[in-house]
């Protein structure tokens, strides 16, 4: 089984940043794909940003496209969303997720198999 541990979430001034954190653990695969997902009642479950852990290769969101950035540390198996220019719209639960396999389109829940528990980032106006 992998675990995916989420860490960094909290409450911000629009305007302002925060970086999650996502650290996986358990079993490993030879190429997988990382990415960040974000959940407000009442909405689906919104990609955000993947990356592709051998190249790092990234995609995103095109509305946090030059505010968020997706990175990654092999070292410590642990992928990041630096996110800047906080806005109220941004505020929502964040997860990361894991699918084996390298993606350049992962953009669907469905294309991940492992999940996090979840962080809670609220942007205040």
């Amino acid at each position: 089984q992998v675990q995916l541990v989420e860490s960094g979430g909290g409450l911000v001034q629009a305007g302002g940043s925060l970086r999650l954190s996502c650290a996986a653990s358990g079993r490993t695969f030879s190429t997988y794909t990382m990415g960040w997902f974000r959940h407000t009642p009442g909405k689906e479950r919104e990609f955000v940003a993947a990356i592709t852990w051998s190249g790092g290769s990234t995609y995103s969101l095109d509305s946090v496209k030059g505010r968020f950035t997706i990175s990654r540390d092999i070292a410590k198996n642990t992928v990041y969303l630096q996110m800047n220019s906080l806005k109220p719209e941004d505020t929502a639960v964040y997860y990361c997720a894991l699918r084996p396999g390298t993606s350049y389109s992962a953009r669907s829940p469905k294309d991940y198999d492992y999940w996090g528990q979840g962080t809670q980032v609220t942007v205040s106006s």
